[in-house]
This record gives C-alpha cells, sequence and structure tokens, in this order.
C-alpha cells in the first residue's frame, strides 16, 4: 500500500486534487507561453487584419483603424541598442501608423505597452528567449527590413515602448510615447 492510499479518504482526495490542479497550471502556463512559437519572424500590421469586433482596449490604447490614421511616425532602431525618435508626444484619441525600421545587423522588436508590462514581458523574454508574439501593439523587424504598427492611443498618460529581445531591454532600449 502506498502513502497516499494508506491516508484518511479526504486528504488523499485534496492531494490528488492539488496535484491535478498544479498540472493543469503548467499545462496552461506553458501552453501560453509557447503558442506564440519558437522563431522570431517579421510582424507588421498587414498580418493584423482590423477588425472593430475584435479591439482589445489596454492602459494605453487599441489596435488603430488604418483608414483612421492621422500621421505616420518612422521610428529606426540599430545595434546600439536605440530607437530615434526616442520620444513620441501624441494626442489622445490619435491614431498613428509606426513604420519601423531596422537599421541594425539583428533583430530588432518594437512592443508598446506600460512600464510595468514591458519590464514583465522582458523578465519572461530572458526564460524563453525564442518564445514569438504576435499581437497588434508589437512588431518583429529582420536586419534591415520594415515593420508597421498602426495604434490608436485612446488614453492619455506616459506610456513606452521596447525591444524586449534579451538583453536589448536591459541595454535601454526603450523610448517613451507622452500621450496629451
Amino acid at each position: 500500500m502506498n502513502r497516499t492510499t494508506s491516508l484518511p479518504g479526504g486528504v488523499a482526495r485534496r492531494r490528488a486534487l492539488t496535484a491535478l490542479l498544479a498540472s493543469a497550471v503548467c499545462v496552461s502556463v506553458s501552453s501560453a507561453v509557447f503558442a506564440h512559437g519558437t522563431n522570431h519572424t517579421d510582424h507588421t500590421a498587414a498580418k493584423h487584419s482590423f477588425d472593430p469586433s475584435q479591439l482589445a482596449e489596454t492602459a494605453y490604447g487599441r489596435q488603430g483603424d488604418p483608414a483612421k490614421v492621422t500621421r505616420t511616425v518612422t521610428i529606426a532602431m540599430n545595434d546600439t541598442m536605440r530607437f530615434t525618435p526616442s520620444v513620441l508626444t501624441v494626442k489622445r484619441g490619435e491614431t498613428l501608423r509606426l513604420s519601423i525600421v531596422n537599421k541594425g545587423q539583428v533583430l530588432h522588436e518594437l512592443v508598446l505597452g506600460t512600464a510595468d508590462e514591458l519590464k514583465k514581458h522582458a523578465e519572461l523574454m530572458k526564460r524563453f528567449p525564442d518564445m514569438e508574439h504576435d499581437e497588434p501593439q508589437m512588431a518583429h523587424v529582420q536586419a534591415g527590413k520594415r515593420g508597421e504598427i498602426v495604434w490608436q492611443f485612446t488614453q492619455a498618460g506616459e506610456f513606452q515602448f521596447a525591444c524586449l529581445l534579451p538583453g536589448h531591454f536591459e541595454a535601454g532600449m526603450v523610448g517613451t510615447v507622452i500621450v496629451k
């Protein structure tokens, strides 16, 4: 007889249920992490067709309607781990097309978010460096290529954009979006 079956019925059932729940959580978390894939590839706004019924509001805005873009801003990324420009000023409600150019020799990305979200995501990227993600607020751009994000900044405040590839964020590859 093993230890579990020699325990009173309620204790054994609770332990079995706890083990089952723990394994379900592990599977759920690892599925979410690895559901993105294992390779970083170019992701542009073209991959994110605009569907108003699928818009998800965030603290810093939502995917923008390409037909309502008020201006295009080009942001360059390079291997000195910097964005140019590194500060954007936007009017609340404005929809921008961010044209992202990788002038470096290695893959870079631009991810919009709050400072806390980007820090957490950067930590996750350290643990899972091959994680691929494909969201409307992100663009992965291979060396010498262009990417694009169309975003509507619906909330006033100060937000960030960053390259979250391991080592890039830590090297200071971060910019600021000021929404007035």
